[in-house]
């Protein structure tokens, strides 16, 4: 049984004289195996603690000298192992909490002097030294043949990038790196991601740039990546359209959709109230959504989409006379922003209310209203703009509901007044 973590020995008696520990452990290898006894010529079970600076190792008996183990903190991967002889405590940090608690494990069978042939024994000998250095922070890989198959990515692994590799899925053995902030596993084949990205809750930065890629699916948007998740490159890949849970990310700074095949962005795209970097470029975006007038960019790039040339005459009529019964219901629930959910009314009147849209008046349509698409200034929610196409423009054309046909009358006539149409 062995256990890589950090490791301060702390005798107990130091107080005593006036003395402190130095309250800082250094990278270690602990072993729990048999050594002989010089003393009375028997084999017994001892810890074994192999530092840098000693990799001989240091070695405390473990049959009855155990006299406590601290575990509070176990699944943060700390724990302490306080000995009777000698008086100190071995402090354990940075280390897997599944590793660490099977090692404890073993050593509190060793205390009670449990049959020798029950325990998972090592061998005590020294380390490499490769083996105590420090925790690796970094690692890239840009090569299948430098691809780690049959040993572990560190645990310490705070970013890592895994490209041109062939990979045609996500290795499960990368989603056990908790600590993990940036994964980059760009330039690869990668199809579908698993759910289980999402359980990766220091994930800040995630870089899919050019693989396969034909959805990005709601349990990944309604995941701890909510909290976390600041930066996403989903450029080059295949994806027709995003989730309407996208916008739960709601911590996303950068925004990366370049070269796909997008026909529409997320409805409510505006609610990505820190999005400052914004780019999809060539994709099949005819209109963009009207929530796109929230956002507040520093950098957009809709470059080489095939944007429709916006005219307010042309519109699309969704509206009944009178207005269905459901539909007044949920235009009320909107309005007077009224409480509900799946435990009050159906799920999918829950969907609907979800995509209502808000008319040039203030009021709430959901599913019957009259759309067209008007011209807006991209200037208006970014401070720098890539030229929309080759003729130097930067203007795009914006979704408009209308609750009403006096409301799209007025704007008409307003429109009108002012010379555009």
């Amino acid at each position: 049984m062995k256990l890589q973590c950090d490791v301060e020995v702390v005798n107990r008696m130091l107080p005593t004289f006036g003395i402190k520990s130095r309250g800082k452990g250094t990278r270690a290898v602990l072993s729990i195996g048999k050594h002989l006894d010089k003393t009375n010529q028997r084999c017994n079970v001892y810890m074994m603690i192999c530092t840098a600076k000693d990799r001989s190792g240091s070695k405390y008996k473990l049959k009855g000298n155990i006299e406590k183990f601290f575990t509070w903190f176990v699944e943060e991967g700390k724990a302490t192992v306080r000995l009777k002889e000698p008086a100190v405590d071995i402090c354990l940090s940075k280390a897997d909490a599944n590793s660490l608690k099977n090692f404890l494990s073993a050593a509190r069978l060793a205390d009670k002097g449990s049959d020798t042939s029950s325990l998972p024994l090592s061998t005590l000998t020294p380390v490499r030294a490769r083996d105590v250095e420090q925790p690796k922070k970094k690692l890239t890989i840009v090569s299948k043949k430098d691809y780690p198959l049959t040993s572990n990515f560190p645990y310490s692994l705070e970013q890592l990038q895994v490209s041109y590799c062939r990979l045609s899925r996500v290795d499960m053995r990368m989603l056990s790196l908790k600590a993990l902030r940036k994964l980059d596993l760009s330039n690869n084949h990668i199809k579908k991601l698993p759910a289980t990205v999402g359980d990766l809750s220091c994930l800040s930065e995630l870089i899919l740039h050019n693989n396969h890629l034909e959805t990005f699916s709601d349990a990944l948007c309604l995941s701890t990546l909510q909290r976390s998740l600041q930066v996403l490159d989903l450029s080059q890949n295949r994806l027709q359209f995003l989730p309407a849970q996208f916008c739960q990310l709601r911590e996303l700074v950068n925004l990366k959709l370049d070269d796909n095949s997008l026909v529409c962005l997320p409805f409510h795209i505006g609610r990505l109230s820190k999005l400052r970097f914004l780019s999809a470029a060539h994709n099949q975006l005819a209109v963009l959504p009207s929530d796109f007038r929230k956002l507040s960019l520093e950098n957009l790039d809709f470059f080489g989409n095939p944007f429709i040339q916006a005219n307010a005459l042309d519109h699309t009529m969704e509206l009944t006379f009178p207005l269905s019964l459901q539909e007044m219901a949920s235009r009320a629930v909107s309005n007077h922003r009224l409480p509900y959910g799946p435990h009050l009314i159906p799920a999918h009147l829950c969907q609907d209310l979800e995509r209502a849209k808000t008319c040039g008046c203030g009021r709430v349509c959901v599913n019957f209203y009259i759309k067209t698409a008007v011209s807006m200034n991209l200037h208006q929610v970014s401070h720098t703009v890539v030229l929309v196409d080759n003729m130097g423009g930067t203007d795009a054309p914006v979704q408009q509901h209308f609750c009403s046909l006096s409301c799209y009358s007025e704007f008409l006539d307003n429109s009108f007044q002012r010379g555009i149409r």
